[in-house]
């Protein structure tokens, strides 16, 4: 494989890697009911994570005030760093 292409894919890696932090931030974060998510800098955190889990909410019907979209969210993210990290054979790449 190519230089440009294992450093395309190192770096959509990282940047799973960054989202999925970004996502576990965002969970433990809705545990405290009184964060003011329009506040900064918690509506930066919703503006670039809310789309996303969105996309798992439209999926999953909330199951009595119990949210578990951000599971499926999450193991997507695993799975593509999983598949995008064996494309270049793990070469120094930790997901």
């Amino acid at each position: 494989m190519s230089n440009s292409v294992a450093l395309l894919v190192h770096t959509l890696v990282t940047f799973l890697t960054i989202y999925f932090y970004l996502i576990i931030v965002r969970v433990l974060l809705s545990w405290f009911p009184n964060v003011n998510w329009y506040a900064q800098p918690f509506s930066i955190l919703s503006q670039l994570t809310d789309p996303y889990l969105n996309l798992f909410r439209s999926i999953i019907p909330p199951l009595g005030g119990i949210d578990i979209s951000p599971i499926l969210a999450i193991l997507l993210l695993q799975f593509a760093g999983g598949i995008l990290t064996s494309l270049v054979g793990g070469a120094g790449l930790a997901f």
